[in-house]
């Protein structure tokens, strides 16, 4: 009989149904079964002798939440014996006008084995967990959006490295980091097996993208960053075991039905007994020409708009012509933020096709000052604003910095600036346009303000950064981040770009709240045209245990 290895995820929901993603000991029909009679069910594919299904759920009621359970081949493997959980259940969205809340955050180390001391703090999805498994009928997100880091393939747990030390030694490359498929599940594994986290995760939808440490630190920072990295004897197989691992754990999961079965990929590896060459394959083009490949995606949420942007492979890295996307991807940016973005004064409803456009990128668009202009500065000098030397100079510290946030990409940074302006005018307007990002450990919020002469939208626009799920950041670093934004980092700031010739960007930008740092969730709470933002802390309580606690609330419209 087959066992459940991983999962369930509940990942895609609608008004009428679901998916939800598993792992099987054994090849196996995975079937869902609701108890309100709804379910489905679907056959395990197998990669790399793994085997995985993601099962359709259809006949859900709108507005109805429903329990539900995962069997193989007719015998009950979810919920496990014992549970101290509530049921896993699906909760359906009843129509566009209700409250939608989306809670984000990136960068999540796994959590130590129980027992053992965590060396970063509560994990704020255990304790979110823990909130809503004691009051199953409280307040939960309606989806649980990940911008980033979802495992370190580049810095691994002790318990991890154990593994890795038994399995192959760490005494050739890569060492103590992940080198091939089987061991990106065991990164899978630690991270998804916690206990907490694994209920959180079957009973809220998830939306998920990848950042640099899914693969490697600085992913696809330049060019020459790139090449390099071809040249390194163990770098093929790891890439291309990152990509195989993440579109099947986490890419096929934010996909709708609809855009499953018009994917001829996932059609391939499900009709084969082995679909490893056919993803093999599959991501050995994607590294090769990234632009053959679209990890981006988009999610309706009644009348909140998801945009989740793949800001680490779709970029082009030629000094010349740096872009943070290839030019296909931002003609499918603009579709997504316009389409059915009605600037007709007669619409008939006199409203647009939504009410809040949120873009998740996993790099932040709205850096402190000083980090951004650092960063441009570093572009300038790259690209040989300054001669050869400075450009050999600038490469080096580029690397040693991460200097590679949309900043490094300056026209792209530009250009996605005029898409907001565009998405956010008009007399159907949203109401807010949100930036969602991770990435740089720690929690803001900025607004930017459009330059004299240049056409601002009638949207409220505001960078929402939360970062890390679970992580730390040296306090040297927290010094670094609160001094970008003072006054005395935007006057060095400007100094680098007279230095480096940058012209300044359209829009100009105020911290507006925060630095927050610490193990953290923002959630988003979208009602018609109003929005409410709120940051929790993962806090130890006295006594032991942890809660999430609210550090602060604000009106966004």
């Amino acid at each position: 009989m087959a066992s459940l290895r991983l999962g369930p995820l509940l990942r895609y929901v609608d008004g009428s149904s679901a998916t939800v993603w598993v792992e099987a000991s054994r090849p196996a029909t995975a079937e869902v079964r609701c108890a309100d009679g709804s379910g489905g069910e679907s056959p395990t594919f197998q990669v790399a002798g793994h085997h995985y299904a993601l099962i359709p759920v259809e006949g859900l009621t709108p507005g109805t939440t429903t329990a539900y359970e995962v069997l193989f081949d007719g015998e009950r493997v979810w919920p496990l014996p014992d549970s101290p959980f509530p049921p896993s259940a699906i909760h359906t969205p009843v129509d566009d006008h209700e409250t939608v809340r989306v809670a984000f955050g990136s960068c999540r180390w796994a959590s130590p084995p129980e027992g053992e001391k965590d060396p970063v703090g509560p994990d704020a999805l255990d304790t979110l967990a823990a909130r809503i498994a004691a009051d199953p009928q409280g307040e939960r997100p309606d989806v649980l959006v990940l911008l980033g880091d979802q495992v370190y393939a580049d810095e691994v747990s002790k318990a991890t490295r154990r593994w890795l030390q038994a399995r192959r030694g760490l005494d050739q490359p890569p060492g103590a980091e992940v080198a091939d498929y089987e061991e990106y599940t065991h990164l899978y594994y630690e991270s998804w097996l916690d206990p907490e986290v694994r209920w959180l995760l079957s009973t809220v939808p998830s939306c998920m993208i990848f950042d640099d440490h899914d693969v490697i630190d600085d992913w696809n920072t330049s060019e020459a960053w790139v090449a390099d990295m071809r040249d390194t004897p163990w770098w093929r197989e790891r890439v291309l075991s990152g990509l195989m691992s993440y579109w099947v754990h986490q890419h096929l999961g934010n996909l709708s039905p609809d855009r499953l079965a018009e994917d001829p990929l996932y059609e391939e590896v499900r009709a084969t007994p082995d679909g490893t060459d056919a993803l093999r394959a599959f991501a050995a083009r994607a590294d090769a020409d990234p632009a053959s490949v679209r990890w981006s995606y988009r999610r309706d949420f009644g009348r909140t708009r998801l945009v989740m942007v793949d800001s680490r492979a779709a970029r082009v890295l030629d000094e010349q012509n740096r872009s943070m996307l290839d030019p296909a991807e931002w003609e499918w940016l603009r579709e997504q933020m316009m389409d059915g973005h009605v600037l007709d004064e007669q619409a008939p409803d006199g409203a647009g096709a939504y009410d809040h456009l949120l873009i998740g990128t996993s790099l932040p668009w709205l850096l402190p000052n000083l980090v951004h202009d650092a960063e441009a500065w570093n572009a300038a000098m790259c690209r040989g604003e300054r001669g050869e030397r400075w450009a050999r100079r600038g490469e080096n510290l580029r690397r040693a910095a991460d200097l590679e946030h949309w900043a490094a990409f300056p026209s792209s940074f530009d250009k996605l600036a005029e898409l907001i302006a565009e998405a956010g005018s008009g007399p159907q307007a949203p109401a807010t346009v949100c930036v969602l990002s991770g990435d740089v450990h720690h929690a803001y919020v900025a607004e930017p303000v459009w330059r004299e002469g240049l056409a601002a939208p009638d949207a409220r626009v505001v960078q929402l950064t939360c970062s890390p799920v679970h992580n730390s950041i040296p306090p040297y670093i927290k010094v670094g981040f609160r001094f970008g934004w003072s006054g005395a980092g935007r006057a060095l700031g400007r100094r680098f770009t007279r230095h480096g010739r940058v012209a300044a960007p359209p829009v100009d930008w105020r911290k507006t709240g925060g630095p927050w740092f610490g193990n953290q969730l923002m959630t988003l709470t979208l009602s018609g045209r109003s929005a409410r933002l709120r940051l929790d802390h993962a806090r130890e309580e006295r006594g032991g245990g942890a809660r999430l606690r609210t550090i602060t609330e604000s009106v966004l419209s």
